[in-house]
């Protein structure tokens, strides 16, 4: 069996059935659109640490929105704010957790959805999305900067492709968004598959290392966009429909 087949297989094996655990299973707890865009990027930047970490903690966000985080982001209080601060995730802090909070008030209130305020940034002539994300990084951070001093945590939050991250939880957003199948969501009809890049992590680079997807042995933009391009190879429509079952067989120790 060739590699193009072997991904398939993978590919259509790590179906709905095999979701959990994994961050995305949060977003298909909800009906409504805001809601699941609203989960993904609260899911995707809490992403970070060993998956038992990370879904003890998106539990206990989700609880205290009470099942609707469009709602509970639109009307943030100062008593919403007190109950956020007293979370913490790895180095974000409780304060950094409120400040990522009125950051999507902000984008909410002001654009009405993450898409019409990332829409804004990007560029169809773009061969994939650094710098889109690049540039809805920076805006944030610069808006975050204007009320408060900007934490490593915020930024750990909001990475830069342009200082070398692999930006594997913004990756994995827009992947959430942008693709469609019994997984992704592909609620943001403007941007085309072809432009995602891989989300990678220390799962996603032992595994495609091993299938010569990439050269390379640090995690970084170079190597999500290597893999990405060798991906393409298989699917130039949509290389990161493999993402999934790369990442989970890592994950899970399997063999590929």
């Amino acid at each position: 069996m060739n590699l193009k087949e072997k991904l398939e297989r993978h590919y259509l094996a790590f179906d709905k059935n095999r979701i959990s655990p994994d961050p995305l299973e949060f977003l298909h707890r909800f009906e409504s659109e805001p809601d699941i865009e609203a989960a993904g990027l609260i899911s995707a930047v809490f992403a970070y640490g060993n998956v038992k970490q990370i879904i003890n903690t998106l539990e206990r966000i989700f609880v205290l929105t009470e099942g609707r985080p469009y709602n509970f982001i639109t009307n943030l209080s100062s008593y919403d704010e007190r109950r956020l601060m007293e979370l913490k995730h790895r180095f974000y802090t409780g304060m950094d957790i409120v400040v990522f909070f009125r950051i999507l008030k902000y984008i909410y209130t002001k654009y009405g959805s993450v898409r019409n305020y990332f829409i804004q940034f990007y560029d169809a002539a773009e061969p994939n999305l650094k710098n889109d994300i690049n540039s809805f990084s920076v805006s944030l951070i610069e808006y975050a900067g204007e009320n408060t001093k900007v934490t490593n945590g915020v930024k750990f939050m909001f990475p830069l492709p342009s200082l070398g991250s692999a930006c594997k939880r913004m990756n994995l957003f827009l992947r959430w968004m942008v693709r469609k199948d019994e997984l992704d969501f592909g609620l943001w009809k403007e941007i085309p598959a072809s432009k995602l890049v891989i989300p990678v992590d220390t799962h996603v680079a032992r595994i495609c290392r091993e299938l010569k997807l990439t050269s390379l042995k640090n995690v970084s933009w170079k190597m999500a966009d290597e893999i990405t391009d060798n991906l393409r190879k298989f699917d130039p429509q949509d290389p990161v429909k493999y993402d999934f079952a790369i990442c989970h067989i890592g994950m899970r120790k399997l063999k590929f």
